[in-house]
């Protein structure tokens, strides 16, 4: 499998990456998922330490015993919880992020996390604060690099202009085409693009109108449009899936495409649709039936 290197970093990402949100919640068909995962060369797990309360890191942290080596491990921090009871608040305090760290880095089995992402942010946020406690924690190894989730304009911008941050993780598919009105900003800023959502909840896979049933809007997409554009694909783009991953992976801000897998048949699919061919001629069709879309929110 192909790797990139992330942003101006000095992580070398593989093109597919392993979402740990949407992991089974047993330990064993966790390990199955991501050592199928480590073996296909995905060398890369994202999770965050909200995601099921930190349970989600503890297996992930299970998993690797005895193969740390061959995975980079991002999580992500700035939403409050507490354990045993539901929601959780904002809260990118300096020292809420300087607490979480050290209670990510014991339930990921590990002395430093390679990508440490802020989970969110508001313009309102304190951004000198959050970026100097990140470099804090780099300054002490802690962290190899750190990022942001953001699909934000008003925070994306000033974050980059300001911090050593090296990648974004941001919703982008054929279906959310939002993100290209921001790539030319972050590949000028050499800033890697990880991107999470790329099937559209299926929507863009070969399982497309079976998902479509239950799914009656995405996005800009309404329940009048949503079925005629994903028929439309389905018909008129033969191995959807494998189309709609390429189509992401040739976009140059692209650095790597985080699967979100809950079974191992799922995981098995998207290798097979990345090592699919596909001409630039079937990606230039698939584009043409889909639109350009620019950010209207949290935009000033």
């Amino acid at each position: 499998m192909k790797h990139v290197q992330l942003g101006n970093s000095s992580l070398s990402l593989s093109e597919l990456s392993l979402g740990g949100m949407t992991l089974p919640k047993d330990q064993a068909s966790t390990d199955k998922i991501i050592h199928t995962a480590l073996d296909a060369g995905i060398n890369w797990i994202d999770t965050a330490d909200l995601y099921e309360q930190g349970a989600n890191e503890e297996r992930i942290g299970k998993s690797i015993v005895g193969r740390r080596s061959d995975v980079l491990l991002s999580t992500k921090v700035g939403n409050r919880f507490e354990e045993g009871k539901e929601g959780w608040t904002w809260d990118p305090n300096p020292k809420w992020i300087e607490e979480a760290i050290h209670h990510s880095l014991k339930r990921l089995n590990t002395d430093v996390i390679d990508l440490y992402q802020l989970h969110g942010g508001t313009k309102e946020d304190d951004w000198d604060a959050i970026i100097e406690t990140f470099e804090k924690l780099q300054d002490k190894g802690l962290i190899r690099h750190y990022g942001i989730s953001s699909i934000r304009p008003n925070v994306i911008y000033p974050y980059f202009e300001k911090s050593r941050a090296v990648s974004v993780m941001m919703q982008y598919s054929g279906l959310d085409r939002r993100p290209e009105s921001v790539f030319p900003f972050l590949e000028q800023h050499e800033i890697g693009v990880l991107v999470r959502g790329g099937q559209a909840k299926g929507l863009l896979t070969d399982a497309a109108l079976e998902k479509l049933e239950k799914i009656s809007s995405f996005g800009s997409y309404t329940e009048e449009d949503l079925p005629t554009i994903v028929k439309q694909l389905a018909h008129d783009i033969p191995n959807l899936g494998a189309v709609s991953l390429h189509h992401i992976l040739k976009q140059s801000a692209v650095s790597s495409v985080v699967i979100g897998t809950s079974k191992l048949n799922q995981l098995q699919d998207t290798l097979k649709n990345y090592y699919h061919s596909v001409t630039d001629d079937e990606i230039a069709t698939y584009v043409a039936l889909t639109k350009p879309e620019k950010y209207k929110e949290h935009v000033d």
